[in-house]
């Protein structure tokens, strides 16, 4: 298998799915921790800028931060795997 054939054979679905689900474990594992430690860890105060309509610990707030990591995860998929073929292409 030539590189070419490497680069091509990247595909957004997978790596969206993957991004979206390594970004919503991360998020499921920070809120976790910010539930066992609220002393110590505020790590909710970085995550309002970056989450449009997040609430620390309310239902809304917690549906509204898995739902946008996801997305997130898509938005870079949807930017990285382009990107990659075409400097792949050119190489």
């Amino acid at each position: 298998m030539t590189h070419l054939n490497a680069a091509s054979r990247l595909r957004i679905t997978a790596l969206g799915n993957s991004l979206s689900l390594l970004l919503v474990i991360s998020y499921l594992l920070c809120v976790g921790f910010g539930l066992l430690a609220p002393e110590n860890v505020r790590m909710y105060e970085s995550w309002a800028p970056l989450l449009p309509g997040f609430e620390w610990l309310t239902w809304r707030g917690f549906v509204i931060g898995l739902v946008e990591t996801y997305l997130y995860g898509w938005y870079l998929a949807v930017l990285f795997v382009p990107l990659y073929r075409w400097f792949s292409r050119n190489e």
